[in-house]
């Protein structure tokens, strides 16, 4: 039996100057359904593991957008 699909985003997000906004970013990704993991890229990049049959990358920017943060593909 093999596990759920999972696919890789890189998202570019503005404005992750400080440990605090990291950390923010990286729980509202966390909560969206069907993220598996969310890596730390640089100081602007957010790596994200996810299921694409219960996410996709506009939920991910979405969320992001939600609170306070401008995001984009890499």
């Amino acid at each position: 039996m093999s596990g759920s699909p999972t696919s890789r985003a890189v998202v570019g997000v503005r404005g992750m100057e400080t440990p605090e906004a990291r950390q923010r970013v990286r729980a509202a990704l966390a909560a969206v359904s069907g993220v598996k993991d969310v890596l730390e890229s640089d100081g602007s990049k957010m790596i994200v593991d996810y299921d694409p049959t219960e996410a996709t990358v506009m939920d991910l920017i979405r969320a992001l957008r939600r609170i306070g943060f401008l995001a984009g593909m890499e």
